[in-house]
């Protein structure tokens, strides 16, 4: 008798990443075309609609990036501390706390001018995000406390603390009803690039390129390589890992911290989801994107279409969720493809394996 069983290779297949994305595409929306030919619909007429909310005009264009931007860098976020082997669960109240950071800037300095006030609000959102990251990496560096569940934590720190102040200190006085925070000054808006697209694309686009750059190509960015790939390995060259593990963590906050500022950029005011899931989405763009910077632009562009597609089809009868359902199906084939990018399928026999039971 025959079985299966996983052989590592010597060396992963080339172009991994992109064989492991394009894979796990295919297999969620072959997938997604047989639920959607048991619901009754034309899988070609959907995905049509689909791709044609998503990219068929520049204002499509416009929407699917307006999606991309806080997915890419929440996925750029947890990216960073993936590559050394850390989690940072916590991107959704780093989120949290950039805006909290950056409202408290445009509640300073209401009169400052646009081009002064706009990069001081991201700045401070930067900032928030790396103090809520601060404790963390405290105590994954120096106690060895594990940082998945501190980040995970804290988010309910951070969404209790917007609620607080939305309620409390920043409530309008002059609203009715339903509790909201006074808008933003005017000229905190970030400016427009085309259509629905504001800055925050460009802003975005460059983030990712010099990360993505150091990552692949500076001394910084192998050491964090070597770093996540063996401790002893990188104490015998002389790395700290307490100082990468404390960098590499506070520079995951910030990244997230980024995209509350940006998000307030795009808004009228601060509200108590203001991170819109975008944290735990970024979860998921960095895990397809295997935890390397430069995978996660394309990811988030494809995520972020499909969002806008999934709410293009509402109007055809099909549930907003099956796009929700495209992205599981995403990652579940991204990861499954990304383990044969480095695994082979063997076959092997009954007498082998008895005896390799023998030999042990």
């Amino acid at each position: 008798m025959f079985g299966l069983r996983l052989t590592k290779r010597e060396t992963p297949l080339p172009g991994g990443q992109i064989l492991a994305f394009a894979m796990g595409l295919l297999v969620a929306l072959l997938i997604g075309a047989v639920l959607l030919v048991v619901a009754d619909h034309s899988p070609l007429a959907i995905y049509t609609k689909m791709a044609d909310a998503a990219f068929g005009s520049p204002q499509a264009w416009s929407t699917t990036l307006n999606q991309a931007v806080p997915l890419g860098l929440a996925g750029l976020a947890v990216a960073v501390a993936g590559s050394m082997g850390l989690w940072n669960i916590g991107a959704e109240g780093q989120i949290i706390a950039g805006a909290i950071a950056g409202t408290w800037v445009a509640r300073i300095g209401p009169d400052l001018a646009g081009p002064v006030l706009i990069p001081l609000m991201i700045i401070a959102a930067v900032f928030g995000g790396a103090v809520l990251a601060l404790g963390p990496a405290l105590a994954r560096a120096h106690l060895g406390v594990n940082e998945i569940i501190t980040t995970l934590m804290l988010n309910e720190v951070a969404i209790r603390m917007v609620r607080y102040l939305v309620n409390g200190p920043w409530k309008d006085p002059t609203s009715i009803g339903f509790p909201v925070a006074p808008e933003l000054p005017e000229q905190s808006a970030l400016p427009t690039l085309f259509e629905r697209a504001n800055i925050g694309v460009l802003i975005a686009a460059a983030v990712l390129l010099v990360f993505g750059y150091f990552a692949a190509r500076s001394k910084w960015g192998f050491e964090l390589r070597v770093a996540g790939s063996s401790e002893k390995a990188a104490e015998y060259v002389g790395i700290s890992l307490k100082r990468k593990v404390l960098t590499v963590l506070v520079l995951s906050g910030a990244i997230a911290g980024m995209v509350g500022g940006l998000r307030l950029g795009s808004s009228d005011r601060i509200v108590e989801g203001i991170a819109e899931g975008w944290g735990f989405a970024g979860i998921i763009v960095a895990a397809i994107a295997l935890m390397r910077p430069s995978g996660v632009a394309a990811v988030a562009i494809a995520f972020g279409a499909l969002r806008v597609g999934g709410v293009a089809i509402k109007g055809q009868g099909v549930p907003a969720s099956i796009a929700e359902i495209l992205q599981a199906l995403v990652l579940l084939g991204a990861l499954g493809a990304a383990v044969f990018t480095t695994y082979r399928l063997d076959r092997t026999s009954a007498s082998s394996n008895a005896s390799e039971g023998a030999v042990a």
